[in-house]
C-alpha cells in the first residue's frame, strides 16, 4: 500500500493531475471520437465517410457502435468520469484474474496487493495513455483473459475473444494460438463470436458494414502514419529507423514473421508448462509487435506481465539467484515502459488543437542519445523480444539422454 501511495504521488510529479489538458484524467480524445461516431450513426450520417471532431476517422467495426451509444447520450463530462472509472475497475479485475489463473486465492491481502498494483501500473505509459486518451485497450484485454482462462470444458470459450476481435481486429491473433495448442472448441467459439459480430454489424448498419469490411479494413494508414513517434510495432520501428513513411514491406514482413514465430513458440511452451497467463500475455504482445500500427497504449499486456513477475517474487520456494533475476527483469520492464515525461516549453499543435506547451509521455520521445536510438524508439518491441526469449529458455524442452544398454 505504501508503494501505491508513492505511485499516486509520482503520477502527480510526472504531470500534475490538475494540469489542464495534460492531466491524467483530462483530454479523453479517443472517448470523444467514440461518442462522435455513435452520434453520427444516431443522426443518420455515414460513419466511415465523415471526419469526426473535424479531423478523426472512425477505425472500429460497426459492432462497436452499440457499446458507445450510451456514452454519446451522456454529457462529455459524465462520459469521461464513467469511462475512466471503468478503466480502473477493469485494471483491478485483470490483476485479480491474473492472480487467480496463477493459482492464488482471492484473500483480502491479495485484494490489497491488487489495488496497489492498479496504482503502480498506472505509471506505465501504455496504461497512463489509455486512461488519458480514454482508450478501449484494457477492456478488450479483460474480455480476452476472462474468456480464454475459462475451464477447458466451457462451451462458450472463445466467444468473448471473437467479440473483442469483432470490435478491433488485433485479438484475431489468439485464434492462431488456439489452433497451435489444439483448443478446437475455443477456435470454433472464436470464429462463431467473430462471425456474429460481422453479421450483426451488417444487420444494424448494412452500408457502413460493407464499406468497413471492403474498403476500410485494409487501410492501416487510417490509424496513423508508420513513422509516427510512439508507433511501437516492427513496421513503426523500421519506419523511424530509416526516417521514412514507406519502410520496406519485404523487410517488415520478414521481421514480423520471425517475431510471430518466436512469440508463438514462447506461448506454446508456456501453455504446455501450465503457465496459461504467460502464454496469453505473449500472444497479446506478439500481436502488438507484428501489427502494422501499434500505439504505445496498445501494449497494456505489460499489466499481466507485471503480475507474473510479482507472483514469482511472492513465491516462497524461489531461490535467491532466481528471485534477483526476476526482480531485475521486473524493474527493467517497469523502467522501459515508464511514463517518462518530455516537456516542450513552447506552443505545439497536438492532434486537433494548439496548446501553449506539451507534455509528451513515453521513452520513445527521449531522442537525445543517438547511440541508443535503436532502443528508445522501440522499447516495447525489445521488451517483447526479451520476454519471449526468456520464456523459451525457461520452458525449453529438456532432452533426456539415452542410456546405453
Amino acid at each position: 500500500m505504501v508503494l501505491a501511495i508513492i505511485a499516486l504521488w509520482l503520477q502527480d510529479v510526472i504531470v500534475p493531475y490538475s494540469m489542464p489538458f495534460w492531466g491524467l484524467f483530462d483530454n479523453q480524445l479517443d472517448l470523444d471520437v467514440y461518442r462522435a461516431g455513435a452520434q453520427t450513426v444516431l443522426d443518420g450520417g455515414k460513419l466511415y465517410d465523415v471526419k469526426l471532431l473535424g479531423q478523426m476517422d472512425y477505425t472500429y467495426a460497426p459492432i462497436s457502435i452499440p457499446f458507445f451509444i450510451p456514452f454519446a447520450l451522456m454529457s462529455f463530462g459524465a462520459a469521461r468520469i464513467v469511462w475512466s472509472a471503468g478503466i480502473l475497475v477493469a485494471l483491478y479485475l485483470v490483476i485479480m484474474l491474473s492472480f487467480r489463473v496463477l493459482g492464488r486465492r482471492p484473500t483480502w491481502q491479495l485484494r490489497v496487493i491488487a489495488l496497489s498494483l492498479v496504482a503502480i501500473v498506472m505509471l506505465l505509459e501504455p496504461v497512463r495513455t489509455t486512461i488519458w486518451y480514454g482508450q478501449i485497450n484494457v477492456f478488450l484485454m479483460l474480455l480476452v483473459l476472462a474468456d480464454l482462462t475459462r475451464d477447458d470444458d466451457s462451451r462458450v470459450r472463445g466467444l468473448g475473444t471473437g467479440l473483442a476481435a469483432g470490435i478491433k481486429m488485433t485479438p484475431l491473433i489468439f485464434g492462431l494460438y488456439l489452433v497451435i495448442v489444439g483448443r478446437w472448441r475455443a477456435v470454433a467459439g472464436l470464429v462463431a463470436g467473430f462471425a456474429a459480430t460481422v453479421a450483426i454489424g451488417f444487420l444494424i448498419m448494412p452500408k457502413a458494414a460493407l464499406k468497413f469490411w471492403t474498403a476500410r479494413i485494409s487501410d492501416s494508414n487510417r490509424v496513423g502514419s508508420p513513422q509516427s513517434v510512439g508507433n511501437q510495432s516492427l513496421r513503426g520501428w523500421l519506419a523511424n529507423l530509416a526516417d521514412t513513411d514507406t519502410p520496406s514491406t519485404t523487410i517488415w514482413l520478414v521481421t514480423a514473421l520471425v517475431a510471430l514465430g518466436i512469440g508463438m513458440y514462447a506461448a506454446y511452451l508456456a501453455h504446455h508448462r501450465g503457465n496459461e497467463l504467460l502464454a496469453l500475455t505473449m500472444v497479446g504482445m506478439t500481436g502488438c509487435a507484428v501489427s502494422p500500427m501499434s500505439w504505445g497504449h496498445h501494449w497494456v499486456w505489460f499489466v499481466p506481465l507485471t503480475v507474473i513477475g510479482v507472483d514469482l517474487l511472492l513465491r516462497v520456494g524461489l531461490s535467491v539467484p532466481r528471485r534477483l533475476l526476476v526482480g531485475a527483469g521486473l524493474v527493467a520492464m517497469l523502467l522501459a515502459a515508464f511514463s517518462w515525461r518530455t516537456h516542450y516549453d513552447h506552443a505545439i499543435w497536438f492532434v486537433l488543437r494548439s496548446v501553449p506547451d506539451g507534455y509528451m509521455i513515453g521513452l520513445f520521445f527521449k531522442t537525445g542519445v543517438d547511440s541508443l536510438r535503436w532502443f528508445t524508439i522501440f522499447p516495447y518491441g525489445w521488451l517483447f523480444a526479451v520476454s519471449a526469449v526468456a520464456t523459451i529458455v525457461a520452458y525449453r524442452p529438456v532432452r533426456v539422454a539415452e542410456t546405453a544398454i
